[in-house]
């Protein structure tokens, strides 16, 4: 993960344990989160309306195409990639996920659940895709197949004017911050920590969080000395988080891949197609836009690159 100089916003919102958001099809429906009686809002979006391709649904499980739904799973605490604001959940993966629904000609049905599990739930049918800033590697590749879709490479960030002295490229003996399970926690970090003692230096020492918005908040609370994350979460975080700054360049640029099971091959091609449809009919463009994440956009969309 598959990388905020205003006032807080998402970052000390609340997640629910598992929650299940619908959106229409056509790209701007309800993404109130369910629950006992609260009432739903919607989401208008510039982007152009999708139409449907329905050879790309014939693509899909008979499952799927009977109930008209695909059932995704998220993590949404990566903002401005999938997140929660009060009970509305937002971001740029979910912008592009609902313009690959709709043009599937399915309703996009979100559950929300720690990102560790996602993966094995889309092998263990509890959805039929996951999306969550999954940095595409070799060890997901051998448990499920993944549609790239965006590209992003990893950023450092510290409190304002670096005063701990961080270097990202020798952090040796720092204290940093992390999500778990991220490409940074897995492997990112470790790396930089062989590195470390294999120089005789003191090793990294890692605080690794469930969620980003933890992750952060260490830093912001002085828990340590700086925190790393994908390059468009770091750089909202700083952006949305008064007193932190962004240190050194973005580097390891990899794409980000939306997660489907091993066996369901249809469903990845019709995703991977759905994909360049929307690349070609400007909704892509107009998702990426939305957070201001022009930068990652890729022009192709294969399964396992």
């Amino acid at each position: 993960m598959p990388a905020r100089p205003t006032a807080r916003r998402s970052l000390l919102l609340t997640l629910g344990a598992l929650t299940t958001v619908g959106l229409a099809a056509a790209g701007c429906g309800s993404d109130s989160l369910s629950g006992g009686g609260s009432s739903s809002s919607t989401t208008t979006s510039s982007a152009p309306a999708v139409s449907a391709d329905a050879a790309l649904t014939a693509m899909l499980p008979q499952s799927v195409q009977d109930s008209g739904t695909l059932r995704v799973g998220t993590n949404a605490e990566y903002a401005p990639n999938e997140f929660l604001e009060g009970n509305t959940i937002k971001g740029m993966d979910i912008d592009v996920m609902n313009a690959v629904g709709a043009k599937l000609g399915v309703t996009v049905e979100y559950s929300n659940a720690s990102f560790d599990s996602l993966i094995t739930g889309v092998s263990g049918n509890r959805y039929d895709a996951a999306i969550s800033s999954f940095t595409i590697n070799e060890a997901r590749k051998q448990q499920v197949n993944m549609v790239q879709y965006y590209n992003a490479g990893t950023q450092w960030a510290t409190k304002a004017g670096n005063p701990e002295g961080v270097d990202p490229a020798d952090a040796c003996g720092k204290t940093v911050s992390v999500q778990t399970g991220t490409t940074q926690s897995d492997d990112d970090l470790p790396a930089k920590q062989e590195a470390c003692t294999a120089a005789g230096k003191p090793a990294i020492q890692v605080l690794s969080f469930d969620s980003q918005q933890d992750a952060t908040n260490a830093l912001v609370q002085g828990r340590v000395q700086a925190m790393l994350a994908d390059s468009p979460i770091a750089a909202y975080a700083v952006q949305q988080t008064e007193g932190l700054e962004l240190v050194g360049e973005i580097y390891d640029a990899a794409p980000y891949g939306i997660v489907v099971a091993k066996e369901q091959t249809g469903t990845a091609d019709a995703i991977s197609q759905a994909l360049q449809e929307i690349a070609d009919d400007g909704s892509y463009a107009a998702a990426l836009a939305n957070w201001g994440a022009e930068d990652g956009a890729v022009t192709e969309f294969p399964v396992n690159p």
